[in-house]
């Protein structure tokens, strides 16, 4: 899963980005309003995490940002502003969630993970995909109930593909939703052949169907048909 942070504090944004890479989230972040107005309008994410006062700018416009793009993002506002005013216009512009600072981390992770069922998995702990099971705060994966082990990138493939059955990915954005913006500087995609290639080996070696599809000249599907 990946999650933007946008989050001025440098102690705070560290500690953050510490705890919730040791939970197996993909974590890039921005300092100001004009950077993650720039992250926020180049790359897709799971949830965003904002804050309202930033240098530059306030929180809430990247939120109104989001939503006008019609992101798929979930979007939590931390602030240390607790005034009922705050809360009621972040939650109205779209906001998922709102949390005041200080707050326990252990809270910030359970609040991330609640958002994103609601928006990928339409609520479900557990994601079912024809004789697939799997489950992302577990990160387990069952084919027709036996366990099977991935790597963690072949991992985020296998959620990023079911999050997205049935649409059209380049291989752009599975780069960018499973190594960050670092894969600007990347001069191939090649590599995400191999991870495919596993994947795909270890599914139907354990009896799945085969629905990873090349889309000539686009990319890939993840569908039954």
């Amino acid at each position: 899963m990946k999650v933007l942070l946008v989050e001025d504090e440098p102690e705070l944004r560290r500690s953050i980005k510490q705890f919730l890479h040791q939970e197996g989230y993909l974590v890039e972040s921005a300092s100001d309003f004009a950077k993650a107005a720039d992250k926020a309008g180049v790359y897709d994410y799971d949830c965003v995490l904002v804050d309202i006062t930033l240098p530059g700018g306030n929180g809430l416009d990247i939120v109104k940002q989001l939503k006008n793009s019609k992101s798929k993002a979930g979007i939590i506002i931390i602030s240390a502003k607790n005034s009922l005013d705050d809360k009621v216009a972040g939650l109205e512009l779209g906001a998922d969630d709102y949390l005041t600072k200080p707050f326990h981390l252990s809270e910030l992770n359970a609040r991330i993970k609640s958002v994103i069922r609601r928006m990928s998995f339409e609520g479900n702990k557990e994601i079912i995909f024809e004789e697939i099971a799997v489950d992302p705060e577990a990160q387990s994966v069952k084919v027709k109930g036996k366990s099977i082990v991935l790597t963690k990138k072949e991992f985020d493939l296998l959620v990023f593909f079911i999050s997205n059955k049935n649409r059209v990915i380049t291989k752009e954005s599975i780069a960018e939703h499973l190594w960050g913006d670092d894969m600007d500087m990347a001069d191939s995609y090649d590599f995400i052949y191999s991870h495919i290639k596993n994947l795909r080996k270890k599914l139907i070696g354990e009896g799945s169907g085969d629905y990873i599809r090349t889309v000539y000249g686009a990319g890939y599907k993840f569908s039954k048909e």
